[in-house]
């Protein structure tokens, strides 16, 4: 079975995502701010998921700082990361993680679209 972690401060979003995933066999973990994110993502390795989809507007610490750290202790975890925001990140400025981070998806966000980035990432495992 894979496994999923969700991190976002919404809590409506988390629900409609963990049931869209756990009707597709998947096990999934919420996380409502940036610190209970990091501390389910530096976990050991075992509960490390296969994917994270991860909101950029948290309390705590922010999705950002949060791939940060991700690169710097378990640069591996960086690859599963799909990032949502409800930013534009049509102009997001060069070399920033809104314009370099290959799986991101603006808020709203169809099922297929995300769907396409799981499948993505799930292949390169």
């Amino acid at each position: 079975m894979r496994h999923m972690l969700i991190i976002d401060d919404e809590s409506g979003i988390r629900l409609a995502l963990r049931r869209y995933f756990e009707r597709q066999q998947w096990s999934v973990a919420e996380a409502a701010d940036g610190l209970a994110a990091l501390a389910a993502l530096i976990g050991s390795d075992a509960t490390r998921p296969d994917v994270v989809i991860c909101d950029l507007n948290l309390p705590g610490l922010t999705g950002e700082q949060i791939v940060e750290r991700l690169a710097a202790e378990h640069p591996a975890l960086v690859s599963r990361v799909i990032l949502t925001t409800g930013d534009d990140i049509d102009g997001a400025p060069a070399g920033s993680l809104l314009a370099t981070h290959p799986y991101l998806l603006q808020k709203p966000f169809d099922l297929a679209a995300l769907a396409r980035h799981v499948d993505a990432i799930c292949r390169a495992a």
